[in-house]
């Protein structure tokens, strides 16, 4: 984060974060503000947390790209431009709001003469089973399949 020349005081750091109408306030101890997505997905909805008068503030941006936060997912922005407090604002609403993408498993029936076998993705490979035995395991997709096919089985469905 650059520092800025002149540190946005209090009033303008209220004033941004206000024009977010997305966020409702919340006065907490010592003068401090916290601003609440109360439309958030998940169980954490401070996007702003602990606007002091002194300018400190810190921001909820854990699991966004390009922000390191503390071990509680906060970045301070004591001393961010307007545009970064902006950016950082929205982005922490965005990835409030934003259902994690949930992560399809393929899995695949393949059939040679009376012979079945079954290849699922699990955790990051490929691996085919006949019945319950894990019979081999693969790093990527292309090279399950080209065992498959050198064994002379067809894929008989595809299931998510």
């Amino acid at each position: 984060m650059e520092k800025s020349e002149v540190m946005l005081t209090f009033e303008e750091k209220q004033e941004i974060i206000e024009s977010f109408p997305e966020l409702t306030k919340k006065e907490v101890s010592m003068k401090r503000l916290n601003y609440h997505f109360e439309d958030s997905l998940y169980d954490k909805t401070i996007v702003v947390q602990h606007l002091h008068p002194n300018g400190n503030a810190f921001i909820y941006l854990a699991g966004v790209a390009g922000y390191e936060p503390d071990d509680r997912g906060l970045v301070n922005v004591r001393e961010a431009t307007e545009e970064e407090l902006r950016k950082m604002i929205q982005e922490a609403i965005e990835a409030l709001g934003q259902a994690e993408e949930e992560e399809v498993k393929i899995e695949e029936v393949w059939v040679n003469g009376e012979n079945t076998l079954v290849l699922k993705e699990e955790e990051g490979y490929w691996n085919v089973y006949h019945g319950l035995n894990l019979e081999d395991s693969f790093g990527d997709y292309e090279e399950a399949v080209d065992y498959l096919k050198e064994e002379q089985f067809t894929c008989k469905e595809e299931r998510s």
